[in-house]
């Protein structure tokens, strides 16, 4: 028996419609659907599949031992996902083995910080692998707000809100254009960065972009310090124009 195929499904932001066919295929072809999830949840890569999926399919549910419960640069927390990865590698390959392929689903592009590419690098080397792209989160919140973010031989710079403050602000500084993920707790930290780099009164808040519960405006009018995981925070470039 030939062993089955991981493949890596990206399934865009959160729009059932901005699923590519190529996805949609793969999902309708594969016996085994695999998806990350919030412990007790169904995970957001999954929602997104909801009205694309057949009936009868093995699903395979990879839920996260720990998500913000612990501090990320806490060696336990290292520890405790190592451990998750290598779990959900295993329970996968057991699919793969049997020759049954296995489309794990994941939300924006599975190689644009996706877990997805934990378990990538854990199997790719045992068996045929593929990768579907999907729209990431920046491309979806850009649209949703309406910005042009790069002009001319404008460089984009893609920055985690996780950095250490100044580390962050020196960055946003020699940016041209930029875009902040994994904003979430961190957006007070972005705000400073941001007023000390001097391009807070550029800077764009998108939340839920794509989503139902999708809202945008300008960072400078952004209430509170709250913000949910589905967040970014964009600065468009002020190269050259036409």
């Amino acid at each position: 028996m030939s062993p089955g195929r991981l493949i890596g499904v990206g399934l865009g932001p959160g729009d059932p419609e901005l699923v590519t066919l190529k996805a949609l295929n793969a999902m309708r072809a594969a016996p085994v659907i695999a998806y990350f999830a919030k412990a007790g949840r169904r995970g957001h890569a999954r929602a997104i599949a909801d009205p694309h999926l057949p009936e009868g399919r093995i699903e395979e549910p990879l839920a996260y031992p720990v998500t913000t419960e612990i501090a990320f640069d806490d060696p336990a927390y290292g520890a405790a996902l190592s451990a998750f990865y290598a779990q959900s590698a295993a329970r996968l390959a057991a699919h793969l083995r049997a020759g049954r392929d296995v489309a794990l689903l994941c939300e924006g592009d599975p190689l644009f910080y996706g877990s997805f590419m934990h378990l990538y690098e854990r199997l790719r080397g045992e068996f045929a692998t593929q990768v579907i792209p999907g729209i990431s989160a920046m491309s979806g919140a850009w649209s949703a707000a309406g910005l042009s973010m790069t002009w001319g031989d404008d460089q984009l710079s893609v920055l985690a809100a996780t950095l250490p403050l100044a580390a962050l602000t020196e960055r946003l500084k020699r940016a041209e254009a930029a875009v902040v993920m994994k904003v979430g707790r961190n957006l007070s930290k972005v705000r400073e960065a941001l007023s000390e780099a001097g391009r807070l009164g550029n800077a764009h808040y998108v939340e839920y972009a794509t989503q139902r519960r999708q809202t945008s405006c300008p960072l400078a009018q952004k209430l509170g310090d709250a913000a949910p995981y589905f967040s970014i925070v964009l600065v468009p470039g002020l190269g050259r124009r036409p």
